[in-house]
């Protein structure tokens, strides 16, 4: 299957060729190739990763029309290559539209390090939060209508394959935690969602920009790409007591409306981002709820402020989630809070770049910590060292206390 996906690639671009009129000098091609490993600080010092990834970017624009596309080869240690595609997609320039088809990132909002209105490309979290948001944000086949009114525009987004988020498998060190009184037993039987035009997800989002503010509104009518883990206990007939728990991950349809905005106010710069989701299911130790999940609306939303100080980029982050007519059994906490700060600079002339960026968890006092520096050797060449430190015992963050680790990224550009 990841054989055929690249293949597909390349009789795609050799397909287009033609009816672009591409050669040598026309096709624009970019990419890079890196090394990235990464050791745990735990008492054998194992590796938390080792991998080797080359990227490529092709595009080419012709009068009315261009395509990109952009395959990527993942080499893990002792395992077979991972290959796929990222992007592949055609567009099409009218005078008030754009159109663009094909397998696309789609970027949403203003937030920095987490998703609010960013909605749209599902994540793939096998390793957490750690890797580039480029390459979190997977892909998806969509096509997507842009209509210019002056300064304004209107995007249109039909998605007609759902794609969910990629979780961890049972191995990794990056498995979330459940907190279940027994090892649980899991169901796949209700995961996925047929291919149906019933099942396709749409959105739309009105912009514009003012000498005053930029301005976002935005809606959904989508899957949920975390699946909502339905938990029933199988009771022992011997005892009464439950005996073993199965955990069935199902997707539901999640309905949503938000908006984003970013402003100037002095040197500040001050940026908003929130939404409102309608029937996001939850976790419940209600024992009589048949599979322990609970539909509610919650509340999703940000507020942060760019600024620079002693010649230092900062940003800071509030972020803040609510689950509306709370019920006390819920898992979650009807409130939870998180902080994020974000500080670089740079220094020999741009060669030399610090940056320092962390997630705080207000509600467990958990964190992440991500500390890295970065330098370029040469024009395309870069090394760079970093570290990934959690704290805490519990929460998002707390839950990997035992994966901090120091890594190295070793990067060619072309």
């Amino acid at each position: 299957m990841r054989n055929r996906t690249f293949i597909i690639a390349g009789i795609l671009v050799f397909l287009l060729a033609p009816f672009f009129g591409l050669n040598a000098d026309s096709l624009n091609l970019t990419g890079y190739v890196r090394n990235y490993s990464g050791m745990l600080f735990t008492e054998g010092n194992d590796f938390a990763i080792i991998r080797n990834t080359f990227n490529l970017n092709l595009d080419h624009s012709k009068e009315k029309v261009a395509f990109k596309v952009n395959p990527y080869i993942y080499q893990y240690q002792n395992q077979d290559l991972e290959i796929g595609l990222r992007q592949a997609y055609i567009d099409i320039f009218f005078n008030f539209m754009d159109i663009r088809i094909g397998k696309q990132q789609i970027i949403w909002g203003k937030a920095d390090g987490v998703f609010i209105t960013d909605v749209i490309s599902p994540k793939d979290l096998r390793e957490f939060l750690l890797p580039e948001f480029d390459e979190i944000r997977m892909g998806v086949t969509a096509f997507k209508a842009d209509y210019y009114i002056g300064d304004s525009a209107i995007e249109f987004v039909w998605v007609p394959v759902f794609t969910s988020t990629r979780l961890p498998d049972e191995s990794s060190i990056w498995k979330p935690r459940f907190d279940l009184p027994f090892q649980p037993e899991f169901d796949y039987s209700r995961q996925k969602v047929s291919e149906s035009f019933k099942n396709s997800e749409v959105f739309l989002k009105y912009s514009t920009v003012t000498s005053a503010v930029d301005l976002e509104l935005m809606g959904g009518y989508m899957w949920d790409d975390d699946p909502a883990m339905h938990t029933v206990k199988n009771i022992d007939p011997a005892t009464m007591q439950p005996g073993s728990i199965t955990v069935i991950p199902e997707h539901h349809r999640l309905g949503l409306v938000g908006g984003s905005f970013s402003t100037t106010l002095g040197s500040y710069v001050i940026r908003g981002e929130g939404a409102y989701y309608f029937g996001k299911y939850f976790l419940s130790e209600d024992s009589l709820l048949e599979e322990g999940v609970v539909e509610k609306n919650y509340l999703h939303y940000l507020l942060g402020v760019d600024f620079t100080l002693l010649d230092i980029k900062m940003s800071v982050q509030f972020i803040q989630q609510l689950i509306l007519d709370y019920d006390d059994p819920i898992v979650n906490d009807r409130v939870e809070n998180m902080m994020t700060f974000l500080a670089t600079k740079d220094f020999l002339r741009e060669t030399l770049f610090l940056e320092l960026f962390t997630y705080v968890g207000l509600n467990n006092g958990d964190a992440l910590i991500r500390g890295k520096v970065t330098y370029k050797l040469a024009d395309g060449f870069e090394v760079l060292l970093g570290t990934n430190i959690f704290t805490g015992d519990k929460g998002m963050f707390g839950q990997y206390n035992k994966n901090d680790m120091v890594y190295a990224k070793i990067k060619y550009s072309f």
